[in-house]
């Protein structure tokens, strides 16, 4: 199953909250309304807490994320500001902002950055 979702719509406002401590905060990218040939997705498709809420993208890293190297990271951020993330299905607090979906997630709920969002998909169950 290709993505129903892309990474050019996630718009990230200028004045979005700023994560405290450990925490970090993410946008959810949008699910598309229709593929880029044209065709309309049924909503069982769009459906975004099966297949966009496990990825999103890093906006602001919490001033204790990631600490020191004698903490469990070893001094070794998992992720950075920029970065697509994999994550589990019901991590982290979700909120809309601005009409914006995010979430505040902890930093060690990242599962793996990954380079190309548009290439996950969920796994048949």
């Amino acid at each position: 199953m290709s993505s129903v979702y892309s990474t050019a719509n996630v718009v990230i406002p200028d004045d979005a909250p700023t994560p405290t401590g450990y925490h970090i905060l993410v946008v959810v990218p949008k699910v598309e309304e229709q593929t880029k040939g044209g065709i309309i997705l049924p909503s069982d498709i769009k459906d975004k807490e099966d297949i966009a809420s496990i990825v999103a993208k890093v906006v602001t890293l919490g001033n204790n994320c990631y600490p020191n190297e004698d903490h469990r990271f070893r001094g070794k951020a998992w992720c950075k500001v920029g970065d697509w993330v994999v994550l589990s299905k019901y991590v982290g607090h979700r909120f809309e902002y601005d009409g914006v979906e995010m979430r505040i997630i902890n930093d060690d709920s990242v599962l793996a950055v990954i380079k190309d969002p548009t290439k996950i998909s969920r796994a048949n169950a």
